[in-house]
């Protein structure tokens, strides 16, 4: 199950996506999610799979590596579908039983909330496919640069994301050598019940929290030693350009909210 936590990882390429500038990916997510949260009808849910499935096929992104990023929240993504199956009121019955009863109306939206759900993990796993974290750091610094007048800390929020996202897969590959330390000398792990299996998880959870303050630690030391002093000052070995590309990015995307509007106006 660990090993199928894709979110931080990176995977390089020469795509029209990769080449894309970072602020773009970003602002163009931005709008990807809340497009989602604007969708109305099955034609935008339609609509919404064929442009994430075009994105991925264009930046050469396996769809096995989206599905695999989704397979950590099945039990979440169930629990919303249950929550809004048997908990929306309605009149059209489906199927009612003493208390349990399944309407058309909570049908409908447990598959839609099913949907926007599995959308918005997939389309931002999508970002952090296609964009390496540094580069995410400086586009998103590049974009908050105007809060810096407000004496906002935008670099060393950005700085904090980065740091985030590039120790997600150390931590993940980390657990999973605890984990399996553990089963070698005999602990339990996936058997017994659910108090069980959370107090099998403290040998687990004390060494794995020891190892991220030692590397947070060690990280903070080869920073002072490396003379860091924050973003004052600082320079940047790659320069960032918007080009062309992403002006016909941008069209693309406000095309796709355009007509993410008309369907939900239309009802289709």
């Amino acid at each position: 199950m660990l090993k199928d936590i894709t979110l931080g990882q990176y995977f390089p390429g020469d795509t029209p996506v990769h080449r894309l500038d970072p602020r773009t990916k970003l602002v163009l997510t931005l709008v990807y999610i809340v497009a989602i949260f604007l969708i109305g009808s099955w034609g935008g849910y339609a609509l919404t799979a064929a442009a994430l499935a075009a994105v991925t096929a264009l930046a050469h992104i396996r769809p096995r590596a989206l599905f695999r990023g989704l397979k950590p929240l099945v039990f979440i993504i169930l629990f919303t579908a249950v929550l809004n199956l048997f908990f929306t009121p309605g009149e059209d019955y489906l199927f009612h039983w003493r208390f349990i009863s399944v309407t058309y109306t909570g049908l409908k939206r447990a598959v839609a909330m099913v949907l926007r759900v599995m959308l918005l993990v997939s389309g931002t796993f999508l970002l952090t496919y296609t964009t390496s974290p540094l580069a995410i750091t400086d586009g998103l610094e590049r974009l908050l640069s105007p809060l810096k007048k407000l004496h906002v800390p935008v670099y060393e929020l950005s700085l904090m994301m980065c740091i985030a996202l590039r120790f997600i897969p150390t931590l993940i590959e980390e657990t999973d050598r605890i984990m399996s330390a553990q089963k070698a000398r005999g602990a339990d792990l996936e058997t017994g019940t659910l108090p069980e299996r959370a107090r099998a998880l403290l040998p687990l959870l004390i060494p794995l929290f020891i190892s991220s303050f030692r590397r947070a630690d060690e990280l903070a030391l080869a920073m002072e030693c490396r003379c860091y002093n924050g973003g004052q000052g600082r320079t940047r070995m790659k320069q960032l350009h918007m080009a062309g590309r992403d002006i016909a990015a941008f069209g693309c995307g406000a095309l796709f909210v355009a007509a993410i509007l008309i369907l939900r106006r239309l009802g289709i």
